[in-house]
């Protein structure tokens, strides 16, 4: 039987594996309780170092002259539920014996970084059975301790944090930027919208580009936006026109994307349910810094009657719950078209898609699961779902309610199952 501390140590490097990104352009540290930090980074990991400190909010305070800007902070530490289980197992050998240690839980932590100058993006748990027990430890480990109420009661916590930058005085209004904006628009059997989407968009942002990918349409949405093509042409406003040589809502949304020159991307559907005059709120999100990725949703404000039939609305209600879970940060609309951010962080993502895979159709997902790999802030925006006027949804309930099913299984397995 291995002791609790080799566990807990191979279990931990596991994690810090997982959550810190492999990236050559990024500088990280490990840190513990005793080794001084030193320059700038982009993450700094505390592995287990929090119980053994004798001030927390100055440490943390301290440690962020040494994080740039933009950097994630990463914590493990102990669930202070352990205490009496890893004092008894101090005495009978099973781990090496600790002096008293600070025992935190999330709240106590939170608060912390907060008075500290962070702000979270996520905290979890993992590793309900410390030790190696054959074929059970792998069982409890990788499954059983991801269900809620075990979930409480596994050994090792984990928060990734970020600066917050109201605090630091990064998001003062005299250093606020403007950026470029990319709104991708994807289009296909839309013809009586095509020419109410550009006027509907309010201006915002240093320029503007809107691109429609038509989508092999079997009607005159091409035309209609050749047409809005030509009506704007000038450096501010740019109307482009792809026709999408793949299949499918992610492939259009990929030309899009690489087409895009903006320093935000935007996804709006061409069926207006979502109104356009929303983008502005998504793009204040993003350059006041209270997040990093900006996903919309139709779950808040009351709908339009025929917006969204009852049986998708119970599904999407399932999933968000299911995607929430699994993914560490709150979705209450995993299926909203509306979502923005950085062509930056969207390049990074689509860097490192071979850990997804190609099995998104929708594209709502590769931009959902990549922004959570990254560590990216999420905040969502309430946004009111009308009924289409033009045309008929392109969304097969039972076929896409399978698709999403499989996606649910691929999220556990990356995020949680390993």
């Amino acid at each position: 039987m291995v002791s609790i501390n080799r566990y807990y140590k191979k279990d931990t490097a596991r994690l810090i594996k997982f959550v810190v990104p492999k990236d050559k352009s990024k500088s990280f540290l490990i840190k513990d309780s005793h080794t001084e930090a030193k320059g700038k980074h982009d993450y700094i990991v505390l592995e287990n170092i929090i119980g053994d400190l004798n001030d927390v909010q100055s440490y943390l305070s301290e440690l962020k002259k040494n994080l740039n800007q933009d950097g994630r902070l990463l914590i493990t530490y102990y669930n202070h539920l352990w205490e009496p289980i890893l004092k008894l197992a101090s005495n009978l050998g099973l781990r090496n014996v600790k002096h008293e240690q600070n025992w935190l839980d999330n709240e106590d932590i939170g608060n912390l970084l907060e008075l500290s100058g962070f702000e979270v993006i996520t905290h979890q748990r993992r590793l309900l059975i410390p030790v190696y027990i054959p074929i059970i430890s792998s069982i409890a480990n990788k499954l059983v301790a991801h269900l809620p109420l075990f979930n409480s009661l596994c050994l090792t916590t984990w928060v990734i944090a970020r600066i917050n930058k109201f605090v630091s005085g990064e998001m003062k209004p005299e250093k606020r930027q403007e950026y470029s904006v990319s709104i991708i628009v994807p289009a296909r059997n839309e013809e009586g919208n095509i020419g109410n989407i550009v006027n509907s968009i309010p201006r915002f942002g240093k320029t503007q580009e809107i691109i429609f990918v038509e989508g092999k349409s079997n009607d005159a949405t091409w035309e209609r936006i050749s047409e809005e093509a030509k009506r704007f042409t000038s450096t501010n406003i740019k109307v482009l026109g792809l026709k999408q040589k793949g299949e499918g809502k992610g492939d259009a949304l990929k030309s899009g994307f690489k087409k895009a020159t903006g320093d935000i991307l935007m996804v709006l559907d061409a069926d207006l349910t979502v109104n356009p005059k929303e983008l502005t709120k998504f793009y204040e999100v993003l350059a006041e810094g209270y997040g990093e990725f900006v996903n919309g949703s139709r779950m808040i404000y009351p709908m339009e009657k025929q917006a969204m039939r009852t049986l998708n609305k119970l599904g999407n209600k399932i999933f968000s719950w299911f995607f929430t879970w699994i993914l560490g940060q709150r979705f209450k609309d995993t299926l909203c078209g509306t979502k923005a951010l950085f062509k930056s962080d969207y390049e990074w993502i689509l860097k490192n898609k071979i850990f997804f895979g190609n099995f998104d159709p929708f594209g709502d997902f590769d931009l959902i699961f990549g922004a959570i790999k990254a560590n990216l802030k999420v905040v969502e925006i309430p946004v009111r779902y009308r009924e289409r006027k033009y045309g008929t949804t392109n969304i097969s309930r039972f076929k896409n309610g399978l698709q999403l099913l499989a996606m649910t299984a691929v999220a556990f397995k990356k995020f949680k199952a390993w």
